[in-house]
């Protein structure tokens, strides 16, 4: 969720970055999947099957890409997060990934679902150019979601009395696409800056999905605005959104677009075929 302008970039509030494993099971359960068609694009530019999901959570990108027929590792700094992806079957080695040493392996893609922006998407581009062939694909990826405006409007008024000096804008919530701006740009700006990508390109993928009360608040706690809120606080905002919900008769439809910006490493002159050259060091 996009940060108030003026306050730290999201990946400096580590202590919500690393809070999602409270509830890794929910999480997992309720998270919506990438739509097939961000994933076949993906595979469709990679010049071979390994994949390195950074800030992998519990495995949801890393199944898609597993299940699509690739050989995936999985990089997460929360251990109860890294815990439950091992369970599903995905290797995964705790760590930030600004921190994470591929030591001295290679990829032929680096791919985030909804985690980039607790990376520093600098130090982040320069880590996936080191880990990245020759014609490596670095894709970064989220869900921008745009529920009815009672719906969206009574989480952010019950959030805002719950937790008024939060860092989160809320009311992001109701932009949809263009409340992700302040992922996005950033995120361009360091595949820019890691001088060893091609022009970064923005993708997009709109889709809907219909939920229930039930469904809608068994989701709402896995966000970082609400994981470390107390109990209280949480029930309560629930409960307004839930009153919301039912004056719109019990359920409703969500608009996505899973939104993401690529870009492709190239291969340095001189270098062996699926080499790059070696990107600036991270400050």
């Amino acid at each position: 969720m996009p940060t108030q302008s003026g306050d730290p970039a999201p990946h400096r509030h580590r202590r919500t970055a690393e809070s999602f494993g409270v509830d890794a099971e929910r999480y997992d359960r309720t998270r919506r999947r990438y739509p097939r068609a961000l994933i076949d694009r993906i595979a469709a530019a990679l010049p071979g099957p390994r994949v390195l999901d950074a800030g992998c959570g519990t495995g949801i990108v890393a199944r898609q890409f597993r299940d699509a027929g690739h050989d995936v590792l999985g990089v997460e700094p929360d251990a109860r997060m890294a815990e439950f992806a091992r369970g599903t079957g995905i290797g995964v080695e705790t760590a930030r990934f600004e921190e994470w040493d591929p030591n001295g392996r290679t990829f032929d893609a680096v791919v985030s679902g909804q985690a980039w922006h607790w990376i520093d998407p600098a130090e982040g581009a320069v880590r996936a150019a080191r880990a990245l062939r020759g014609g490596g694909v670095l894709s970064v990826f989220w869900h921008a979601f745009h529920p009815p405006s009672a719906v969206a409007e009574a989480f952010a008024d019950a959030f805002e009395q719950a937790a008024p000096d939060a860092p989160f804008d809320v009311r992001a919530l109701d932009k949809g696409s263009a409340g992700h701006e302040a992922f996005l740009a950033p995120a361009e700006e360091g595949m820019k800056a890691a001088g060893a990508f091609t022009a970064p390109e923005r993708w997009r993928f709109d889709w809907e999905c219909r939920y229930t009360r039930d469904e809608w608040l068994d989701q709402l706690p896995t966000h970082g605005a609400l994981t470390r809120l107390p109990p209280e606080a949480a029930d309560g905002i629930l409960r307004k959104v839930g009153e919301a919900i039912d004056a719109l008769g019990g359920e409703f439809t969500v608009e996505y677009s899973t939104v993401a910006v690529t870009a492709m490493t190239v291969a340095a002159p001189g270098t062996p075929d699926g080499e790059t050259a070696d990107p600036p060091q991270a400050e």
